[in-house]
């Protein structure tokens, strides 16, 4: 009977594995070899997926399939359109995982059911499968990190886009120049993510302390270690710290304001903030939640805001959730 599913959530430095069955049983983890533009990549989540097979008892025959997360645009047909931090241009990634594991099982690779979607989008449906989302079949996910991702899920499906670019929140255009410094690493000026990711803060935190003068804790913090960081300021500001209450209210104003856009026009069941910028937990999850609803159009303001739950397993979860679904 096929009862396993394989979710593999594919990133520049780690590549992430988990065996489910209706949870998660066994999560493992390899190094992202991306030596000669990754040609290695494939090869090795084939051999590793065969070797916890072998490991577990499980043979071609029990196994549902393999979903996998990329860290890039994927089209239909599960054709990755570009990873540049993994050194690849388009590949079907279907296609190459099948054969490499075909040659591992000793079949035809066409006989596993092979679905790959954007990671981040992958990770929205997981915490909706087993995660903050779960109970819901629509959701609307942002991750708060190094940058700012994100994922829409529509009932029950990932909504993907013709060119795969849907569900980047992190670029939608909501900031004001007088917030910003510099540009946005896609290139243009005015992103969600300029402010609101790990970076974002920091950045906006620098350009706020130049030109306030009220005494901050982060004033002492950037002297002695030449440095600040986003954790520094979230600390600050639910410490009491004046300037880190300005600061942050500005970032969840305009995170409140972005995400009341994107509900005006998908109205899910529920909006889920992860990333590591989430560890503010409940101070940034109520601050947002009050922002959006002064921005929601009248029947979207209720729409629920949570904190995602999973962390680094929804990419995993999700990878394994596209093959379940599919044999539902």
């Amino acid at each position: 009977m096929k009862k396993w599913t394989i979710g593999v959530d594919l990133g520049g430095t780690e590549i992430k594995f988990g065996l489910f069955d209706d949870k998660l049983q066994k999560s493992w983890s390899i190094p992202t070899n991306t030596q000669e533009q990754g040609k290695y990549i494939v090869e090795d989540i084939a051999a590793s997926i065969k070797k916890c097979c072998d490991e577990s008892g499980i043979t071609k025959d029990m196994l549902k399939g393999v979903g996998i997360g990329v860290p890039g645009p994927v089209l239909k047909g599960n054709v990755v359109r570009q990873c540049v931090n993994l050194g690849w241009g388009q590949i079907n990634i279907g296609d190459e995982l099948s054969k490499k594991l075909g040659e591992h099982f000793g079949c035809d690779g066409e006989e596993l059911l092979i679905c790959a979607g954007n990671d981040a989008n992958v990770a929205a449906l997981g915490e909706m499968w087993l995660g903050g989302g779960q109970g819901c079949t629509s959701i609307v996910m942002v991750t708060l990190g190094t940058g700012v991702g994100g994922g829409i899920v529509v009932d029950g499906k990932i909504l993907n886009g013709i060119g795969g670019c849907a569900g980047e929140i992190g670029h939608i255009i909501c900031v004001d120049d007088a917030d910003l410094v510099g540009r946005c690493s896609c290139g243009h000026k005015g992103c969600l993510e300029q402010i609101a990711s790990a970076t974002g803060i920091v950045n906006y935190s620098k350009l706020y302390l130049e030109h306030a003068s009220e005494v901050s804790v982060l004033r002492d913090i950037w002297k002695q270690k030449g440095d600040i960081t986003s954790k520094d300021v979230l600390d600050a500001a639910k410490a009491g710290d004046m300037a880190a209450v300005q600061i942050t209210d500005k970032v969840f104003m305009y995170l409140g304001k972005a995400l009341a856009g994107i509900c005006n026009i998908v109205n899910p069941e529920c909006v889920l903030i992860g990333g590591g910028v989430s560890a503010a937990g409940e101070y940034l999850r109520a601050k947002v939640e009050n922002y959006f609803k002064g921005y929601a159009f009248p029947g979207t303001e209720d729409t629920p805001i949570r904190l995602a739950t999973i962390g680094n397993q929804a990419g995993i979860a999700g990878a394994a959730y596209m093959v379940i679904s599919k044999n539902e």
